[in-house]
């Protein structure tokens, strides 16, 4: 018998209805050291996020009952929480979507299991560091007229708030530790993410789309081939 996860280990929340794929994903986190619990369709993902809070949600699309990213929206409403999306369609439009209601990341079918523990073993380490800043947070960060607040997980822009999802306030407050500075694709995948990946650039790309959107485009500058840059720029 291949030995428990220990009773203080990450609980990962599997929803899959296919039920091979769904055991597969089961058997080769626990062999990590992960706890998981299974479920197999998207009212059921619901029900188990509030009954027990999982610590990550590895979360088809395709379900029977609700979507994925109904699924997704539901569950971040209530609490937010890691998600590795799993889709069978690699379309930027259904990137695009799954990120925007609060997918941390995804991965198109057929994946290999070993990249699927990596990925999840990234997020859950991205929830540490984020548990250990709010022990000793750093000081409030000012670009023009944005200001991140780590201690409380906030941005206001002209005195507005601005609603980011968990990982779009990740990657603005990297970039806003040093406005004006590119940063290479490789170290903000590294930063924010925890894995440096080039096939996970567009996860990247999806989440600056994103956050363009919601601060300004013009505030997000790309350097081609290179990485982004958060431009200071005085409130108007």
């Amino acid at each position: 018998m291949p030995p428990q996860p220990a009773p203080d280990a990450p609980l990962v929340l599997v929803v899959e209805d296919d039920p091979t794929i769904n055991r597969a994903l089961a058997d080769r986190l626990r062999a990590d050291g992960l706890r998981v619990q299974q479920v197999h369709d998207g009212p059921a993902a619901v029900q188990a996020c509030e009954a027990t809070p999982p610590d990550l949600v590895l979360l088809d699309v395709m379900l029977p009952g609700m979507d994925g990213l109904e699924v997704c929206r539901r569950i971040q409403a209530r609490r937010p929480v890691p998600v590795l999306m799993l889709t069978a369609r690699a379309e930027e439009t259904d990137v695009l979507v799954g990120l925007g209601v609060g997918a941390d990341d995804y991965l198109t079918k057929p994946f290999r299991m070993r990249e699927v523990v990596a990925r999840v073993r990234a997020l859950l380490r991205r929830v540490d560091r984020a548990r250990a800043l709010a022990v000793d947070p750093p000081p409030v960060l000012r670009c023009g007229d944005l200001l991140v607040d780590r201690a409380e997980r906030r941005v206001l822009r002209a005195g507005r708030e601005v609603h980011l999802t968990p990982l779009e306030f990740e990657l603005l407050a990297t970039l806003a530790q040093a406005p004006g500075t590119v940063r290479t694709r490789a170290e903000l995948m590294e930063e924010v993410w925890g894995w440096a990946d080039a096939r996970g650039t567009r996860t990247l790309d999806s989440h600056v789309k994103a956050l363009r959107a919601k601060i300004g485009a013009e505030r997000l500058r790309t350097v081609h081939g290179v990485g982004y840059a958060l431009e200071a720029q005085d409130a108007r």
